[in-house]
């Protein structure tokens, strides 16, 4: 009778087996040194002023050689860099992007998103306007644009998300991961907690919609869609009608009014305590009323289902597309896999670490640059000091010699 467990134990630990065998990272950059200098190409797209990336792990850091990324470095530029890899197709797999961003600068206004693009690439011509199959991550610029943007290339044109997620904007590091699965599902999370998710269907224009109305529907002349009437019975009371405003019955005439250098006097308006307004009649229920008429639907005749809105035929390459006023952005750890659980992994070991490390050292910086403002203030304020001491002194000779003069 112990025969059929092993077997259910041997098949389940094949099946886990293969399962983790057929998870693949498709690319995968860590920017450990500053080969990416070689193995990135940066864009010599004619008319943009681009920008360099550095290698650094910025201001404050938990770890200064693990959390070393690639950083922008030059204010008030594009930045075009990209690296291709071998091909895929998410076709049937789910499709994970994954990558750190540290906006240590506290941008002001600056992307911080990355773009997936096909085999056309071509990445010395990589500009703003090249096509590109999934773009993804936060978007910063003033108090009013803080999103994370999830942008789908479908039939030649770039779609947008239809729902607004707001990425974090403080300086330190976090983890933007987007999850596009084969049921036409998706997540976006932020440091491993799911911010956003949904339908791609409902969610983007990817397709015109299920029903329209139907143009051969009309309203009919006679639908009355008055809940109330007027009462046909009900009359205006006959001492209804009275004035807004009154002459005020306490005013007098002044007794130095002359009425030929003054004009006749009038006394001052007030407010009528008898005039009631404008007279309506009651409402009753509305014998006729059929209720607020609908325009009947139909079926689409453009609308076709595509259960493939998720599929890219063809990734090989990523690129930082992006403008930033001010640089000092950091971008680390970029994956890009089929397997949902192996990024969550990496995700967790990469950030918490990191964050708290980062704003550990923040704080303590920020404590140190307090006390050194502190001591310059008093250093200014004890450099002053004198000078009022020396005024003093000039003032009490000033006095002792005035009361000499006095007794000569």
């Amino acid at each position: 009778m112990r025969a059929p467990t092993k077997l259910s134990l041997c098949a389940l630990f094949c099946l886990a087996t293969a399962l983790a065998v057929s998870a693949e990272i498709y690319f995968e950059e860590n920017f450990p040194d500053d080969s990416f200098e070689t193995e990135w190409t940066y864009s010599e797209h004619p008319g943009k002023e681009f920008g360099k990336f550095v290698h650094s792990s910025g201001a404050f850091y938990n770890d200064v050689e693990a959390d070393k990324g690639i950083q922008t470095s030059q204010d008030a530029r594009f930045y075009a860099l990209s690296k291709k890899f071998a091909p895929f197709s998410n076709e049937g797999k789910d499709l994970v992007i994954q990558y750190t961003v540290k906006h240590e600068q506290n941008i002001d206004c600056g992307g911080g998103y990355v773009k997936l693009f096909n085999c056309n690439l071509e990445p010395k011509k990589m500009h703003g306007e090249t096509p590109y199959e999934i773009m993804f991550g936060p978007d910063i610029c003033g108090p009013g644009t803080k999103k994370v943007h999830v942008i789908f290339s479908y039939n030649g044109k770039n779609l947008l998300i239809n729902k607004d997620i707001r990425c974090r904007d403080d300086v330190y590091t976090h983890v933007y991961t987007l999850i596009v699965k084969p049921d036409n599902t998706y997540e976006v999370l932020i440091d491993n907690e799911k911010v956003e998710s949904g339908e791609l269907e409902a969610d983007w224009d990817f397709l015109p919609p299920k029903k329209i109305k139907d143009p051969e529907a009309k309203k009919p002349e006679d639908w009355d869609e008055k809940p109330t009437i007027d009462d046909p019975n009900d009359e205006k009371p006959e001492d209804w009608d009275k004035p807004e405003h009154i002459p005020d019955p306490a005013a007098t005439k002044p007794e130095d009014w002359d009425d030929e250098m003054d004009g006749e006097w009038e006394p001052a308006m007030i407010d009528n305590p008898d005039f009631k307004g404008e007279w309506k009649p009651k409402q009753i229920d509305n014998p006729n009323y059929k209720g607020v008429w609908v325009h009947p639907e139909i079926d689409n005749p453009e609308y076709k289902q595509d259960d493939k809105l998720y599929a890219r035929k063809e990734i090989c390459a990523l690129g930082f597309d992006l403008w930033q006023v001010k640089s000092g952005t950091i971008f680390n750890n970029v994956l890009i896999t089929d397997d949902i659980e192996v990024a969550k992994e990496k995700a967790d070991a990469i950030w918490k670490s990191r964050y708290e490390g980062e704003k550990k050292m923040k704080e303590a910086m920020d404590e140190e640059e307090r006390k050194k403002e502190e001591q310059e203030a008093k250093k200014s304020d004890d450099a002053a000091q004198p000078d009022e001491e020396d005024e003093e002194e000039d003032e009490d000779l000033a006095s002792k010699s005035e009361e000499a003069h006095d007794e000569l």
